[in-house]
């Protein structure tokens, strides 16, 4: 599933191709790809600027010109497509909006494999979409406050691993980056946040948005096609991973190979050395 980095990857590439333009068509094509909350079916977007692209967490939101805005999560497999000319249709098209700026036209399509992801036309509230409210701040966002969230991760008596997933403690954090945030930090994934001080807990946050700000810098992970950017390219954070997909494979900090361990529906991959249960 795209995380934080791959999310914003692709809104900072909407924002330089989609912003200005107008929505002249916005075709759904798939029973599936409108959210079913969604307060209006796509058309009525119809004839709408793109004012502006947001995200939060893993929450994706184009701001129009009107109270409404389109909402996307891209699920397991969702993509944000502009084609270029003579290429051929991607195969999984669930949504298509055709645009136009100064006689200008391109299309944007909602690509999506496995149908998890959706689109949606929502109301907002103090600028956060309907969708997102119950979503926490997460550490790229100008008001999150670090204190606030070591506290929350305090007051759980959860493992750590389960409480980097939960989006309403701070969101981005999926099981990519959760592994990499746990291999830095040297703190096993089973770990009980209450075991944990409020000092380290404070680093594993900093080691979140360490390790997603670098991921984002090389435009997020992609491990096949589920995942690419606006233009088709695909991310290259792979290469830089020290602990998630590397099962048996040497730990790069010490050499010890890579273990993985599954918990409920959940898997965690981690170095047995440098992360300690009992540590």
């Amino acid at each position: 599933m795209p995380e934080l980095p791959e999310v914003e990857t692709v809104r900072r590439e909407l924002e330089k191709q989609v912003k200005g333009f107008t929505i002249t068509a916005a075709h759904d094509l798939h029973p599936r790809a409108l959210k079913p909350e969604s307060i209006a079916p796509l058309k009525t977007i119809d004839g709408a600027k793109i004012v502006d692209v947001k995200r939060r967490g893993k929450f994706l939101w184009f701001v129009l010109d009107r109270p409404q805005v389109l909402v996307a999560h891209l699920g397991m497999s969702g993509q944000f497509l502009i084609p270029k000319k003579n290429q051929p249709q991607p195969k999984h098209v669930r949504a298509k909006f055709d645009l136009s700026k100064n006689f200008k036209n391109k299309e944007l399509l909602f690509n999506d494999q496995r149908t998890f992801g959706w689109v949606s036309v929502e109301q907002t509230v103090d600028g956060i979409p309907s969708s997102a409210q119950h979503i926490a701040k997460d550490p790229f966002d100008p008001f999150f406050d670090r204190d606030e969230t070591i506290n929350k991760f305090a007051k759980r008596k959860i493992r750590i691993k389960t409480a980097l997933l939960n989006q309403e403690i701070m969101s981005g954090v999926g099981n990519i980056y959760a592994d990499e945030t746990l291999w830095r930090a040297k703190v096993h994934p089973e770990v009980s946040t209450a075991d944990l001080t409020k000092k380290k807990l404070g680093l594993i946050i900093d080691f979140a948005t360490e390790v997603m700000d670098e991921a984002i810098a090389k435009n997020g992970t992609s491990f096949d096609d589920a995942y690419k950017n606006v233009n088709g390219e695909s991310g290259r954070f792979e290469e830089s991973l020290a602990a998630y997909g590397r099962t048996d494979e040497p730990c790069p900090r010490c050499g010890t190979p890579i273990r993985r361990i599954t918990f409920g529906a959940r898997s965690s991959h981690f170095c047995p050395r440098c992360q300690r249960k009992s540590g």
